[in-house]
């Protein structure tokens, strides 16, 4: 395929389409749009969700079964050879971990959001191959988007063909468009009778596509004219792989997840039948955005899971190595390492548990919580897989099979870091993160008050920004110094957690409005500055988070689950002391101009005495990296 020539996306090109993909209104509650605007609404979120015993006893046939299934799996040799065997899939198909949460009545399982991260959770302690098998269809595949957005007749049609195992993936990252959706290339255009879409396109790094039956594909559709103007318009297609001009070009591989199907995936001239779309023409990316809600909330269980499995492997070594005559886990450096993993994996589970119970539940909008959880959970998690290999010393850098070829136990820690490494970056970079969460941190403010700074806003337009800025904030600015007379005595030893939250959320509040009337226009180029706001965000959360569910497992006779959320609270309190202090960061400009002096060049004296990398390849695939329609056995089984 020759390279592409069409220009790439100009920044406010990139900024209408995702503006015009945002979930623009907030109907239902949110616990974190309200911390972020000052207010600790801790109703929201506490009691914390009681295990539903119902659920969970719907649930047991099928996790026992998932259990036995992955005993007998070997993740060592899936590992090794890059490939998950067609009989460990066909056992999943069998025991139905293809259809966790479609409904019964087209033969799904039917079980809760808070089970099936369970269930994958428990997949993750295992192999995160396995993982990324069934979360990419399940989580950003077709059954989520199918369940919220699908029409009757293709409910029908594609769900019974999902839960009994037909493999779906999410196509959407291209060469130029993964985070920044306006410079897709892929294309659909209306057949001349009207009753098909013709797609053509390249799609990369897509999950599952090497394996699937069935895909969600996102696809420029012609423009809308709006206003007089265009705007490009992304719709969302289910495709099936067996339709003439699907091709597999090439299956990628990666530092971890040797087992993962992943590629990129080639679009001739397919015929996509009109009733195929998802939800609506121009509805692709706000179909993604809504699904990730909930789909997102697979990578923070997924993390916690892994964080689980890292504790146990401590605590085993810290008590069997002795070194210096005492266990390991007796010396300081040690046990302060042990005692973090063990607070961190605590408030990991309780934000998963929490987030997926809110979304169960209904009646709340996640996207902050899912997209929070999502972040700190994995950021969290990659800092306990560290300390686990650390704290194995060289066995943890060791391969499982050479710790087995010389008498050791099989101790996978090096896989689960090269395999942990990818949720940082998976559906949305961390980065990318605390760009969402910082736009949807500040949306209140921005409706109310941007157009009073903005340059391109009316006189009119101004005046009733204006408006709604007298309105509004004498009243919140005030109240946001006001003291809560809340003690909180029902949280116990916890307390004094709970107010410093409480008093921290005010202040957070009313640093988001002092940075915006510092920065005015400037804020949304200050990134660190957001960012620092969106980490004290997430500290908040995941106290909040740790205290309401440690009382609720205290409760119910694990006591000490007080101490787990104490010790993660103390230290969380240290991390948003750090942030407040640094908020404007002293050395950002320094940082920043010392980032663009490397850009050009004015450092390259650093980098004598290096073999140089390879140089760039052009946007585009190379002609003889295309290949025949269905993947080669040896690859996908």
């Amino acid at each position: 395929m020759g390279k592409d020539t069409q220009e790439l996306a100009t920044e406010q090109e990139a900024r209408d389409v995702a503006e015009a993909a945002r979930e623009s209104d907030w109907v239902e509650p949110s616990f974190l749009r309200e911390l972020f605007l000052g207010r600790f609404r801790l109703d929201l979120i506490n009691p914390f969700p009681p295990e539903n015993e119902a659920e969970a006893e719907n649930a047991r046939p099928f996790m026992e079964k998932l259990r036995a299934v992955l005993d007998a799996v070997d993740s060592d040799a899936i590992d090794r050879d890059g490939h998950i065997p067609e009989e460990v899939v066909q056992k999943f198909r069998d025991i139905g971990a293809f259809g966790i949460k479609i409904p019964r009545e087209y033969g799904g399982l039917g079980l809760s959001q808070v089970s099936y991260i369970r269930a994958i959770g428990m997949v993750t302690s295992k192999d995160g191959s396995l993982t990324a098998l069934l979360s990419a269809h399940q989580s950003i595949g077709l059954p989520q988007p199918l369940k919220l957005f699908g029409t009757d007749a293709q409910k029908k049609k594609y769900f019974p063909r999902l839960a009994k195992g037909a493999i779906s993936a999410f196509a959407l990252t291209e060469t130029d468009a993964g985070s920044d959706p306006a410079n897709m290339r892929t294309s659909a255009k209306l057949s001349e009778d009207g009753t098909q879409y013709i797609l053509n396109g390249t799609k990369l790094w897509c999950t599952n596509g090497t394996r699937a039956e069935l895909m969600v594909v996102m696809a420029r559709t012609p423009d809308a004219i709006v206003n007089g103007k265009a705007k490009k318009q992304i719709t969302a297609f289910i495709v099936e792989t067996s339709w003439p001009g699907v091709e597999i070009v090439h299956r990628s591989r990666f530092m971890g997840l040797k087992a993962i199907e992943n590629g990129v995936i080639r679009f001739n001239n397919v015929r996509v039948p009109k009733e195929n779309i998802l939800w609506g023409e121009g509805k692709g990316l706000k179909l993604a955005l809504v699904t990730l809600n909930t789909g997102r909330l697979t990578l923070p269980a997924s993390a916690a899971y892994g964080a689980k499995a890292m504790l146990q492997i401590v605590r085993e070594w810290g008590n069997d190595r002795v070194q210096w005559g005492q266990p390991i886990g007796k010396h300081e450096a040690i046990a302060q390492k042990i005692a973090h993993m063990a607070a961190n994996t605590f408030a990991m589970e309780s934000i998963a548990e929490l987030a997926s119970a809110m979304a169960d539940r209904g009646g709340y909008d996640i996207r902050l919580e899912a997209a929070i959880a999502k972040l700190w959970n994995t950021e969290a998690g990659w800092r306990i897989v560290d300390d686990a290999l650390q704290i194995r010393g060289g066995r943890g850098y060791e391969t499982a099979d050479s710790l087995k070829a010389r008498g050791e136990a099989p101790i996978p820690v090096e896989r689960a870091m090269r395999d942990f490494r990818i949720n940082l970056i998976f559906e949305g970079s961390s980065e990318i993160m605390r760009l969402f969460i910082a736009r949807e941190a500040v949306d209140h403010h921005f409706k109310t008050a941007f157009d009073v700074v903005n340059p391109k806003a009316s006189r009119k337009e101004k005046w009733a920004a204006f408006v709604r800025s007298a309105k509004f904030y004498p009243t919140w600015y005030t109240t946001r110094w006001m003291g809560n007379l809340k003690g909180y005595g029902e949280f116990g030893p916890l307390a004094g957690h709970l107010r410093f939250i409480d008093a921290t959320t005010r202040k957070l509040g009313r640093a988001i409005f002092h940075a915006m009337v510092r920065l005015g226009p400037k804020l949304e180029r200050r990134q660190m500055v957001l960012f620092r706001a969106v980490d004290i965000g997430a500290e908040l959360f995941a106290m909040s988070a740790a205290c309401s569910r440690a009382i609720m497992l205290a409760k119910a006779g694990d006591a000490n689950a007080i101490d787990l959320a104490d010790l993660f609270c103390r230290e969380s309190r240290m991390r948003i002391a750090a942030h407040f202090d640094n908020l404007f960061g002293r050395n950002d400009a320094a940082l920043y101009r010392l980032s663009q002096q490397v850009l050009r060049g004015e450092y390259e004296w650093l980098e004598r005495g290096i073999i140089d990398t390879p140089e760039p390849v052009p946007s585009g695939m190379a002609p003889d990296q295309k290949a025949s329609t269905r993947p080669e056995p040896a690859i996908v089984g």
